[in-house]
């Protein structure tokens, strides 16, 4: 499994994730799985890697976060841009959006804890809150950067880097059966919107969010 670096990643790339591996439990506790995160692309505009759609009381409201490349063209070496005050803003537009959400409360001060951290790097930031969501959805996987590109149709197992894009709507929860709803705050407003950033998942079914991408 190979996947793309992404911030606050849509539901899909987190099925993706899990249907690479099965709840089982061995003596040391829950066996790890390895999941590849590219590590060595060129950073690629207007995609996941640095924006996310959450459900506001007006509709699905993407947010994003500037960077700098000073030069650097690897994904790991693109720094964040912290002159202009996006952390307060995207703080502002989240807690407004999720407030009454039901684990909203539970979950708030760690995700927000990370983006106050202010991180050096856009990679660095996205698998800080990327591993956040691992645990916190009790995803028994191995987050493992990538050493070298490998270049697209070489990868021996399931390539999504490319497949999971804000340009396109994917395949990838139709294909495991995951395309159906779960409490949003504003549905009744809007209907069901699917394939939201995670975020939306997890603060409306919090540790249930495992039940839903794992179809159980």
């Amino acid at each position: 499994m190979l996947l793309s670096t992404a911030y606050f990643p849509p539901v899909s790339w987190f099925a993706a994730l899990a249907s690479e591996f099965t709840l089982s439990a061995s003596e040391d506790g829950v066996s790890l799985f390895p999941v590849h995160i590219e590590a060595c692309e060129h950073y690629v505009k207007q995609t996941w890697r640095n924006r996310c759609t959450i459900l506001s009381a007006n509709g699905p409201l993407s947010l994003s976060f500037p960077v700098v490349h000073d030069g650097e063209d690897s994904i790991a070496g693109v720094r964040v841009d912290y002159s202009v005050p996006w952390v307060a803003k995207t703080e502002k537009a989240v807690e407004s959006a999720y407030d009454s959400s039901p684990f909203f409360e539970y979950y708030r001060d760690g995700i927000f804890g990370i983006l106050e951290s202010r991180p050096q790097t856009l990679w660095e930031l996205n698998l800080s809150l990327i591993r956040y969501f691992v645990e916190r959805m009790g995803l028994p996987v191995r987050l493992v950067p990538t050493e070298e590109f490998t270049a697209p149709g070489a990868c021996p197992g399931a390539d999504h880097r490319y497949d999971i894009t804000p340009k396109r709507p994917d395949t990838i929860l139709a294909s495991l059966g995951l395309e159906k709803p779960y409490y949003q705050v504003f549905a009744s407003k809007f209907g069901f919107t699917p394939n939201l950033s995670i975020m939306d998942l997890l603060f409306n079914m919090g540790p249930e969010s495992i039940l839903y991408i794992k179809n159980l």
